[in-house]
């Protein structure tokens, strides 16, 4: 009988490969979280995704996988351009409510809106403009793959961690 090489304290036993074991599993691995938004006609409309990566420098591309049953990502599709804000460390509560199901995600919410109506919101880490490029496949999801236009970096501004259904912080190793 084989014996794991790996076995740390707490570990579990392998589970069966369903939804709920690969959630918990996937939450092991931190991610950013990062907004998507647009205009559709003078109203923000976006919501928050911890998806997101980074595809290529050259051309600049990335990515992001959004649930087959959104209701926002079918108003999104036919923006011309896309708001990407990696959200900040402070910002956990209103990553919760752009992730949540209300009609209204934006109020109360500080954000602005580009001349081509990509919405942004104020005090993230980062801030990006997209393009849709190309959509995939991607079993209960669709990858969006995105053609990256502007950047600007907050430097100083700690990104949002987000683990094992947590918000975290970042803590530099001396």
């Amino acid at each position: 009988m084989a014996t794991s090489a790996h076995n740390p304290s707490g570990a579990s036993a392998p589970a069966e490969l369903d939804a709920e074991a690969l959630r918990r599993a996937f939450g092991a691995y931190p991610t950013g979280v990062v907004a998507i938004g647009a205009l559709r006609g003078n109203e923000p409309v976006g919501f928050a995704a911890s998806s997101f990566v980074s595809i290529s420098l050259q051309p600049p591309m990335a990515a992001v996988s959004v649930a087959r049953t959104s209701t926002t990502w079918p108003r999104l599709t036919e923006a011309p351009v896309l708001g990407l804000s990696v959200l900040s460390h402070g910002q956990g509560a209103l990553c919760r409510r752009l992730a949540s199901r209300e009609v209204n995600r934006f109020d109360g919410v500080a954000w602005q809106a580009t001349p081509d109506g990509a919405v942004m919101i104020e005090d993230a880490a980062l801030w990006l403009t997209a393009r849709v490029s190309a959509t995939y496949d991607g079993g209960d999801h669709e990858i969006v793959l995105m053609e990256l236009l502007t950047v600007e970096l907050f430097t100083g501004v700690e990104p949002l961690v987000f683990h094992t259904s947590q918000f975290r912080e970042l803590i530099p190793h001396g």
